[in-house]
């Protein structure tokens, strides 16, 4: 289990994140919601120890997270990757085995099999040799996921993935989430999409500086919780229409 208490992150004084809590089992997937600003990117970022907290405590499995970092695979936002960087896909997958092997061993074979099966399951083994900057927005994405699960982690924090994805890969992402949480891993997916893809999730964090709700996404995605987290209110144009088509049907 992940166990978050009372997490406060101030970031530039500013008050970012207030008296987070929350706790997620083993094998689950979990959306990560809230509008531009309200602390998603921020959330993740605290959690693994990137960033200083306020106040608060991260608990995996009865000790603090940040001792036990090799059990977490973080994908960051495309932002913040360097596209240009001369490197291949097989390359990028391969740094996830560093954790294992240390930076100045060669790569095992048992780590070079877990790469090329990595790949496979994302379905680029046959662009390995690629240089990174040349693929598309969507087969970017993949490298990075594909790398997570190379890395072997029980704890999946992932910012934004679907972005810049077609339908397409977006099926097969959500394909690979289930058959992560099949094997027992927890994912927490910063996301900023609505509609039916919500559904996905087993549940979702309604953020904004606060947690506004936690659930499944029909008891997270109210009127009232949406008004709180976006400022959206009931009296907004079709706005039952939308949130019954989402969520009810």
């Amino acid at each position: 289990m992940l166990l978050v208490q009372h997490l406060s992150v101030n970031y530039r004084s500013v008050q970012a994140l207030e008296n987070i809590t929350f706790r997620l089992p083993e094998g689950i997937l979990v959306g990560l919601l809230g509008p531009n600003g309200a602390g998603k990117s921020t959330l993740i970022k605290a959690l693994l120890g990137l960033i200083p907290k306020q106040s608060g405590e991260v608990i995996y499995r009865g000790a603090p997270l940040q001792q036990q970092r090799k059990r977490v695979a973080y994908v960051p936002q495309r932002s913040q990757i360097d596209w240009d960087y001369p490197t291949t896909v097989w390359n990028v997958v391969m740094l996830a085995r560093t954790t294992h092997a240390g930076w100045f061993r060669s790569p095992s074979r048992q780590s070079a099999e877990i790469v090329k099966e990595s790949l496979r399951r994302v379905e680029l083994f046959d662009l390995r040799d690629r240089p990174i900057g040349s693929l598309s927005g969507g087969q970017q994405q993949r490298v990075f996921l594909a790398r997570a699960i190379a890395q072997q982690a029980d704890l999946l924090f992932l910012d934004e993935p679907l972005a810049a994805v077609d339908k397409k890969t977006e099926a097969l992402i959500f394909q690979i989430y289930d058959e992560l949480k099949a094997e027992g891993k927890t994912l927490l997916i910063s996301c900023h999409e609505w509609g039916g893809i919500l559904n996905h999730y087993d549940q979702l964090l309604l953020l904004n500086q606060r947690l506004v709700a936690q659930g499944v996404p029909k008891e997270v995605m109210t009127p009232t919780n949406i008004e709180l987290a976006y400022g959206i209110t009931p009296q907004t144009r079709h706005f039952h229409d939308a949130l019954e088509t989402t969520f009810f049907c």
